[in-house]
């Protein structure tokens, strides 16, 4: 009987560590934000997947979060409300970034991967149009008139994005705001036009960036910009009048993409903070994820969880604390 007892007790206290443990990486549920461009996207279900499916947590992709102003700030309240944002480009978000990971300490990143952001044309224009110089030219503004109104049209961006501030500082700073204009529209509204305008070899002239799978469905040729020099980028895109207080007359700096997320999680869920703060991303992986997920429209979990088990060495490193791998 004292036998029996003993070997109750034992199971009794394995089960309980079992238990612990899992709570330990359970602790409390993960809001994960939903900005509006598919890298950040394919990020969002690949986090997801590893705290619910490695780590025996929750997770919750917030459909239709994409105010990132409301998304540092959520993240920085620290109430759960917002926990992840999982794409930052920098240094698009400069000012979030002096307020809340500098200033606050609210949010903190990982080491983050490397992205570019540039002005394009389908390369059937690259006869007419190579460099910004081009882009002066009336008769080539003409070209992409396509409503009539004298002046040319350009994608600048989604309206939540800061980028969209960027390029309208940048015409304006090169002296083509009398020529052009800024069709400031959804991504997925211009993806619908530039497949449009594509097929039946059209003028389309757009911001874009990588990684991203449009540059695996179309070709598509980035246009020559002056080289940077000190002074040539001067932005304040939270001053009232930004767009006339602001100057940018070169090529932006590479970025640096960062998986944010608030520090809160440090005491709330610090199996899942540890977690984020050693991802290690590449512009592939992302740009493998983004055309599995959104271009070949496969199940965006089902996607994670292959990449997962393919990777798993690498996803444990990120939740044991080892990010070498």
């Amino acid at each position: 009987m004292k036998h029996l007892l003993k070997t109750a007790a034992i199971a009794a206290t394995v089960s309980g560590a079992l238990l612990s443990s899992t709570a330990a990486f359970a602790q409390e549920k993960i809001m994960i934000s939903d900005p509006s461009w598919n890298g950040a996207r394919a990020i969002g279900h690949v986090i997801r997947a590893i705290v619910e499916n490695e780590m025996g947590g929750e997770a919750e992709i917030l459909t239709g979060m994409n105010q990132q102003p409301v998304i540092f700030a959520g993240m920085d309240k620290g109430d759960g409300s917002i926990d992840v944002h999982p794409d930052m480009w920098m240094p698009n978000w400069q000012t979030a970034w002096d307020e809340y990971v500098d200033g606050t300490g609210g949010v903190k990143t990982n080491g983050g991967y490397a992205g570019t952001s540039l002005l394009y044309v389908p390369t059937y224009m690259t006869d007419k149009i190579t460099s910004i110089e081009d882009l002066k030219d009336p008769e080539i503004a003409a070209m992409f008139d396509s409503d009539g109104d004298g002046l040319g049209e350009y994608w600048a961006g989604d309206v939540t994005w800061a980028s969209t501030k960027r390029w309208q500082v940048k015409f304006k700073s090169y002296g083509l705001d009398e020529l052009w204009e800024p069709n400031i529209v959804s991504g997925d509204t211009f993806k619908a036009g530039l497949a449009a305008a594509y097929a039946a070899s059209q003028p389309q002239l757009f911001y874009y960036w990588t990684p991203e799978a449009l540059h695996v469905q179309y070709d598509l040729t980035a246009l020559e910009e002056p080289t940077r020099y000190d002074g040539c980028e001067d932005l304040d895109l939270d001053a009232e009048n930004w767009l006339e207080v602001s100057e940018f007359e070169c090529v932006g700096t590479a970025a640096t993409v960062y998986v944010a997320y608030s520090a809160s999680l440090d005491e709330r869920n610090p199996a899942v903070a540890k977690m984020l703060g050693n991802m290690a991303l590449t512009g592939d992986e992302v740009g493998g994820w983004i055309q599995e997920m959104f271009e070949l429209k496969r199940d965006p979990a089902e996607v994670a969880e292959e990449w997962i088990a393919d990777n798993l060495e690498i996803v444990n490193g990120w939740i044991n604390g080892d990010s070498s791998g």
